[in-house]
């Protein structure tokens, strides 16, 4: 099983306390960044994850890739940019049940992808190539970048995934929508919140919202529902699975998770119900952890039953 995925990867300074990020007096430091999560989730699950990105030459963007070399991401595409920092995430928990998170990536390395950074040797041997919304809203650089990689890999006959990710403060709403709508005429695999699905087609629910996305081109569509788990419409067949009853530590990543897992199931040919469940568990895991991508399940975490006693 081989995943290929390119976005920003970021630095993440957490607030460990709950309260006023003003009044915390010491951060965490970390790692972010939706499309590395997956790298990193998909090769826990035994699968090669390769990651294209940029970072800084700086102490933030060292962290990065000594982040994903030791989860089994290989960054051979990589790129260390002297003259450009490493985005920063800052992530304060308000209460503790509301995460708030600011971004610091404006002119970052990571937003200087291109074309250029994306190998296409890479990208023709991949066995699924992973996009998000994300990327596409960095620059317009980077927007080129993710449909330079599309094409590749649809050119190659390699599947395209693609997470919507809508990110309200990179971009307007219609703007996102006709890009995004591009991007899901041209995936295999696109995975939404219902929110998200909303952006880019109408429907009264869950369902009807991925039966109108899996018109726009997509074979599957997945609508991630949260703690209701999720609704799938693939080849035209309506597909649900229940979400997995946890006590949250942090919401964030779950979404990253879910795609990961899914992906890995998909390439192991696991039937379309039993990888939406697989997918809802590996999101369970994720939120019972602190961090973006530490929670991320193993395949012996996954192979638990899922009321077993980690996940209460």
């Amino acid at each position: 099983m081989r995943l290929v995925t390119l976005g920003e990867s970021l630095a993440r300074l957490d607030a460990a306390a709950v309260g006023p990020l003003r009044h915390a007096r010491s951060l965490g430091l970390g790692v972010a960044g939706a499309e590395s999560n997956v790298a990193i989730g998909f090769s826990r699950l035994g699968g090669e994850a390769a990651w294209i990105g940029r970072v800084g030459a700086d102490e933030f963007g060292g962290l990065v890739r000594a982040t994903l070399a030791g989860e089994g991401v290989d960054l051979a595409a990589a790129v260390v940019d002297p003259s450009a920092p490493t985005g920063l995430l800052v992530k304060e928990r308000r209460t503790s049940a509301l995460t708030r998170v600011w971004y610091y990536r404006t002119g970052s390395a990571g937003s200087r992808l291109s074309p250029e950074d994306v190998p296409e040797d890479l990208v023709r041997t991949a066995q699924t190539l992973h996009v998000t919304g994300i990327t596409a809203a960095l620059s317009a650089t980077a927007r080129k970048a993710v449909r330079h990689a599309v094409a590749t890999a649809r050119a190659a006959g390699v599947p395209v995934s693609l997470d919507l990710n809508y990110r309200a403060a990179l971009w307007e709403p219609d703007e996102a929508a006709r890009e995004l709508r591009r991007l899901a005429a041209e995936a295999d695999i696109v995975f939404a919140t219902e929110r998200e699905a909303r952006l880019l087609v109408d429907g009264e629910g869950p369902a009807e919202l991925a039966g109108a996305l899996a018109r726009l081109g997509a074979r599957e569509v997945l609508v991630k529902l949260g703690r209701h788990g999720a609704v799938a419409c693939c080849d035209g067949v309506l597909h649900r699975a229940p979400g997995v009853r946890v006590e949250p530590v942090d919401p964030v990543g779950a979404g990253d998770a879910f795609a990961a897992a899914y992906l890995a199931e998909r390439l192991r040919g696991v039937p379309v119900g039993e990888r939406l469940a697989v997918a809802a568990l590996a999101g369970a895991y994720v939120v019972t952890a602190m961090g973006d991508w530490e929670g991320l399940p193993s395949r012996a975490d996954l192979e638990r039953e899922p009321g077993d006693e980690v996940l209460r």
